[in-house]
Order: C-alpha cells, then sequence, then structure tokens
C-alpha cells in the first residue's frame, strides 16, 4: 500500500516512474484504441497542452478574480450555440464532460418541473439506449427513470416513449446519436411529442455534437437534431471528444437562458456570503476551457471538416473491410461514427475473436445488445486500419479453426 514518503524523490525519478507505467497502456497514438482518447495530430495535441498550461492554475470558480477566464468560457459557449443551433434566446454552461452536463440538463428540468408544472417528483422518459449518466444524474437528484424498448433499427420508438408519459414525466430524453448502436433518435419527431406534452426535451449530443455538423457540411445524410429542432430544450455536446479538446471539456446549451436559473445553485446561510454556482463543481480548471478555446479556434469549419472527413472515410472503409471478412457481418444502420460487427458463423463466436484482438494487443469494445464488437472510430484508427482488418481477418480464421 502507498504513504506519503518522509522525504520527496527527486523529478528526473518520478518522471521515468510514471513513463514506466505507462508502457501498459494501450497504444493509442498507433491507433490500438477506439475509445477515451481523442487524437488527430501530434500538432494540435500541442496546441491544447499548451494552452491548457497557460491557465493551469487558474480557477474558474472565481470570475472577478480571472475575467480572462469568463471571456475565454462566453466565447467558447457563444461558439456552441452558434454551432448547435441555438437562437438569440439560448444560454449555456462550460462543464467537465457530459456526465456533468447531463445532470445539469436534468437538474434544470427538474426543477423548472416542479416551480411550472408543479411536479413535486418529476419522471423521465427515455429510449432504452439512452445513456447510463441519465439513471445516474436521477439517482442523485431522486428522480425516476423509465426506459421503453427500441425499436427494429436501434432507434426510439415514439408510440412507447408517449406511452410511457404519465403526469409525472417532466423530461424526454434522446440521443444523436447514442453510444450502444451509433444511430440518432428521431429527433423531429420526439421534439413534436414534447411540445404537444409540454414536456421538456433533453438531446444528448456528448458523442456526435462536435462531429455531426461537419458530417453534414460534407453532405451525409446527419439529421436534423439540435437546438433548431422545435420543442428541443436542451443539448449536451463534450469538446472533449470530437471537439479534440483536453479532457474536462463539456457543453451544455439552453434554448432558453431564462432557465439558467434552474440550474443554478444559491446559498447564503453561512458566515462568508452568498454561494452561487452553475455547475456542479465549485472550483473548476480553467484549462480545459482555455484548451477548448484554442482547439475550436485553431481548426474552425474548415479544420473540422477535414477531421469528418478523415473519419467518415475510416467508417465506410472499416465496413467495406469488415463485410469482405468470411463470417462477418456489420450491423446497420450506423449513422455517424459508430460500428457494430458480429458473426454469423456458429463455429466462431465474436466475443472470442475479441479476446484473441486483445492479445494482439487492440482494446476491443464488446457490445451486450446486440452481441457484437463495438468501435468507436478516431482518426487516428485511419492509419493503423489495414493492420487492424488483417488481424481481425487472423483472429477469426484462429477461432473458426479451434472450435
Amino acid at each position: 500500500m502507498a504513504t506519503l514518503p518522509q522525504i520527496g524523490t527527486n523529478w528526473s525519478e518520478l518522471r521515468d516512474r510514471l513513463r514506466k507505467m505507462k508502457q501498459e497502456d494501450y497504444a493509442w497514438r498507433a491507433g490500438r484504441l477506439p475509445v477515451y482518447i481523442y487524437h488527430y495530430t501530434d500538432e494540435l495535441l500541442r496546441i491544447s497542452q499548451e494552452a491548457y498550461m497557460e491557465f493551469f492554475t487558474e480557477n474558474a470558480l472565481g470570475r472577478t478574480a480571472f475575467p480572462s477566464v469568463v471571456k475565454l468560457e462566453t466565447e467558447v459557449i457563444e461558439m456552441g450555440i452558434g454551432l448547435f443551433g441555438g437562437g438569440h434566446r439560448a444560454g449555456g454552461t462550460f462543464t467537465s464532460g457530459g456526465t456533468e452536463s447531463i445532470f445539469l440538463a436534468i437538474k434544470t428540468a427538474r426543477d423548472w418541473a416542479r416551480k411550472e408544472k408543479g411536479i413535486d417528483r418529476p419522471k423521465i422518459v427515455m429510449p432504452n439506449s439512452g445513456h447510463a449518466a441519465a439513471d445516474k444524474a436521477a439517482h442523485y437528484l431522486g428522480m425516476e427513470v423509465v426506459r421503453v424498448p427500441l425499436r427494429s433499427d436501434f432507434r426510439a420508438d415514439i408510440s412507447l416513449l408517449e406511452a410511457a408519459i404519465d403526469d409525472r414525466t417532466c423530461m424526454i430524453y434522446a440521443s444523436a446519436p447514442g453510444y450502444p448502436h451509433g444511430v440518432f433518435d428521431p429527433i423531429e419527431e420526439i421534439g413534436e411529442l414534447a411540445n404537444k406534452r409540454g414536456l421538456w426535451l433533453h438531446v444528448d449530443a456528448c458523442l456526435g455534437g462536435f462531429l455531426a455538423p461537419f458530417a453534414r457540411e460534407l453532405g451525409y445524410p446527419i439529421p436534423a437534431f439540435d437546438l433548431s429542432v422545435p420543442g428541443t430544450c436542451s443539448l449536451s455536446a463534450d469538446i472533449h471528444k470530437y471537439g479534440f479538446a483536453a479532457k474536462g471539456a463539456s457543453l451544455l446549451i439552453l434554448s432558453d437562458r431564462e432557465h439558467l436559473k434552474y440550474q443554478c445553485f444559491e446559498f447564503s446561510n453561512w458566515q462568508r456570503g452568498t454561494y452561487v454556482t452553475n455547475t456542479f463543481q465549485g472550483s473548476r480548471a480553467a484549462g480545459s476551457i482555455a484548451s477548448a478555446w484554442a482547439v475550436m479556434n485553431t481548426l474552425g469549419h474548415a479544420g473540422y471538416r477535414e477531421i469528418a472527413r478523415v473519419i467518415m472515410g475510416t467508417r465506410e472503409r472499416l465496413i467495406a473491410g469488415v463485410e469482405q471478412i468470411n463470417g462477418l457481418r456489420v450491423i446497420r444502420p450506423s449513422d455517424l461514427c459508430i460500428v457494430l460487427y458480429e458473426s454469423m458463423d456458429p463455429n466462431v463466436d465474436i466475443y472470442a475473436v475479441a479476446d484473441r484482438m486483445g492479445e494482439n494487443e487492440w482494446y476491443v469494445g464488446k457490445s451486450i445488445t446486440p452481441r457484437a464488437v463495438h468501435v468507436a472510430l478516431n482518426p487516428v484508427i485511419a492509419r493503423a486500419l489495414d493492420d487492424y482488418l488483417a488481424d481481425l481477418a487472423a483472429c477469426v480464421e484462429h477461432v473458426r479453426s479451434t472450435k
């Protein structure tokens, strides 16, 4: 068990120990890790790191102490509002990640429902594919989540969502796209339902928010999903995913900034005076805000379009390559950056293939329903794709031959 040393160790030795520890990690720079890491170029990574270090010490809680951080945060939120179809009444919050963005969206909807609809114990209705962070937030906030089955194409079933609504329902939660299957829920239809029933609609675009608009600019058929869809009240999108900022960077955008009052926490019953935050956190790292600002301004629409071109092209190459391997089949649809593939051969257990790929130092995700391999595409995977497909074919044959 580690204990605090009596005498400190010099940094050069500690740095060597840190680097040795990392040797056990998957080789993400080599494209062998399709989750957790979002990497485009070493130059963009350097910009992100340097911007972070410029604001390494500053605390985003201290808004009067650090007006520079307030300016950075405001500009990042404004860029997000423009990107995600927010109108002149929209507002937003910079958060530590998708979980906090989702938490704050649900907290805002809960307090809105209590104040404006008189619902004491509000409920959330959502498709089964919605992120677990919604249930996590509801657990902490004393709310109930009702999940309903999906259509055969893995999208939300409007009729089942409507049937699950009762007099305590305050929110419908939808994904753009959902992480389990990589498909968009029918946001326009869900928006109509939310409008009809007077409910809060939250769109979870944490995964694809900073990819989908640019894939659409390239001509890919990305469905409407953002705040421009009537009925959408809030949207979450992670900048530390396909926005390529340092981790700890996400946005919650509200269609009406007046609803920020339901997100806010205020406390005055102590000797120091009034304490107010719009986030769950108190002290907040300013470095991730600076990183997001720098990366977004470095890339612009043109840079993000180029990243989308690489990702979507890699998706097409992956799909074509998998379907050339005897016994495997890609599960359709694949709307954006997630690809699932399964085995059609009873002599090839897809989980055994995944385990064999792991032995070859590829990090492989396993989908439970359907039983499949789950790949979240990243630009760095493009350079490793030929090796991935060659190893995948060899692993399939190994599993088949050892059945």
